[in-house]
């Protein structure tokens, strides 16, 4: 997603005077393209995250339409007051692009982990947040983005997500969600780079006779509603899978969406990061597999639930000891 996103920024560049990207000291050879096209257009703030949101408001109250890129935790979590304030209160056209979402820096530890970042953002007017998947989802996102201009944060990933479309979304799509598998039984609702695993757990239900559609949610905020409605009257069982804390992200806001239109509430099984530190170091695949997060053990956890029995040699060998909330 990161290579997508420097040929797509770079792109966008060339046709766009107005845009600028600023980093937080990351990034400087993956954007030696992006030098070359658009020279005095990039600008390495160094480790102070805080006041390139601030430089970034200041460029957006000139006219230009700024682009704020560095490891996801230090975007938002670090610079939560300047976006609240200087970006969002004054809806200012300043996209934040948080790199290594969820646990994609598990190797580093806590500090680098992003998984709560849907929830305290999602509470601040004006601000639009976008989870793509892919390197596909990414580059719609960002060409919504410089058509519709506003505050907005995309959290994407940065160990070579694939691209699960047949039909790549666009500008005008991206919105909704996205089916990319139909199915009987159950739906599964994912969002961002975990939706990967979340394909992977379908095709192995199918294996072992439960029939789930699956449907990508990269627009975070606002939630598409009323097709979001649709989807969850089709289904008895509602199963989300997200890489976020269990508090606050896109199972929390499925819930706010059934209590708030009283909906006959379905069943709904959420997949998303407990509510502790992942103090252990490790692989991005690693870590998921301590929090029950990948494919196989969302299929085991999916069956158990359903009350079904399940074939061992379908959805692997191994099953951590947790619940999904």
């Amino acid at each position: 997603m990161r290579n997508r996103f420097s040929e797509k920024i770079t792109e966008m560049a060339e046709t766009n005077q107005k845009l600028i990207l600023l980093s937080g000291d990351i990034g400087n050879r993956l954007f030696d393209t992006f030098k070359t096209a658009a020279p005095g257009r990039f600008f390495n703030c160094g480790v102070a995250e805080q006041n390139m949101m601030g430089v970034a408001s200041g460029l957006a109250m000139q006219g230009f339409l700024p682009f704020v890129y560095t490891i996801a935790p230090f975007c938002t979590a670090r610079c939560l007051e300047q976006i609240r304030i200087d970006v969002a209160y004054h809806n200012l056209p300043v996209t934040i692009i948080g790199v290594g979402a969820g646990l994609s820096y598990a190797n580093l530890g806590p500090t680098h982990h992003s998984v709560d970042d849907i929830s305290f953002l999602r509470s601040i007017p004006n601000l639009r947040i976008f989870n793509p998947s892919g390197p596909d989802e990414l580059e719609a996102c960002l060409e919504l983005v410089e058509r519709h201009p506003g505050p907005t944060y995309i959290r994407m990933g940065k160990k070579g997500e694939p691209s699960l479309h047949k039909t790549p979304p666009n500008a005008a799509t991206i919105k909704n969600p996205i089916s990319l598998k139909t199915g009987r039984d159950i739906c599964l609702l994912s969002s961002g780079t975990i939706l990967a695993e979340a394909f992977a757990a379908s095709q192995l239900l199918k294996e072992s006779g439960i029939d789930a559609a699956l449907y990508s949610l990269p627009m975070v905020k606002p939630l598409p509603t009323d097709e979001i409605i649709e989807i969850i009257k089709k289904y008895s069982f509602l199963v989300v899978i997200e890489e976020h804390s269990k508090i606050g992200g896109i199972g929390s806001a499925l819930s706010e969406i059934i209590t708030d239109h009283n909906i006959h509430k379905p069943r709904l099984l959420k997949f998303a990061v407990p509510d502790q530190f992942i103090k252990c170091a490790g692989s991005q695949k690693y870590a998921r597999a301590q929090v029950g997060m990948s494919a196989d053990l969302l299929c085991k956890q999916i069956l158990i639930e359903l009350g079904d029995t399940f074939n061992e040699n379908n959805c692997g060998d191994s099953y951590p000891n947790r619940k999904a909330s």
